[in-house]
């Protein structure tokens, strides 16, 4: 299974797909580290990605975490997944995937983007990113609001997970 957090900068992918796949027994996989030197400079720049430039991102995320799925693996990835289209490289219509979108009010993000440290995208992307941002269709993703602590957070995700895949 592949569980991938999606959601805008600041929304808490990092943290809670690690809190997630601590809590599942998985490895877990920061979509960060998969964006090219350029595209990280790019960021760092103040400049937003174009769907081009994300495209290649979004193919090697995939690429990873197939290969995860194809040995039986489950694993967690974060990764924006703002448009449909990046969705669609990533592969989330399988039942082999489930998507959790986060979400906020822009001044929460905005607040957690100004605390945060030693990342290469600044918070002037924040607000491109929430217009960039093509919200998943009912049934697409588990929707969670981030406005309460990571473990609230995590609780809630782990609660309707477990609800629609009993062990």
């Amino acid at each position: 299974m592949i569980f991938i957090i999606m959601g805008v900068c600041g929304s808490g992918k990092s943290t809670l797909g690690q809190m997630l796949s601590k809590e599942l027994g998985s490895e877990f996989l920061e979509g960060d580290d998969f964006h090219s030197p350029a595209n990280q400079k790019k960021m760092s720049d103040g400049n937003s990605l174009t769907e081009s430039d994300r495209a290649p991102w979004f193919q090697g995320i995939r690429k990873a975490a197939d290969q995860y799925l194809s040995n039986g693996e489950t694993i967690v990835v974060s990764c924006s997944a703002l448009s449909k289209s990046g969705r669609q490289i990533l592969g989330t219509a399988r039942k082999e995937v489930q998507l959790i979108f986060l979400y906020a009010s822009e001044a929460i993000l905005s607040e957690r983007m100004y605390k945060r440290e030693n990342h290469f995208m600044p918070a002037s992307l924040l607000h491109s990113q929430m217009e960039t941002l093509e919200e998943p269709e009912p049934g697409e993703a588990i929707a969670v609001s981030v406005d309460k602590s990571p473990s609230d957070v995590l609780k809630q995700i782990l609660s309707i997970l477990n609800s629609q895949y009993p062990c």
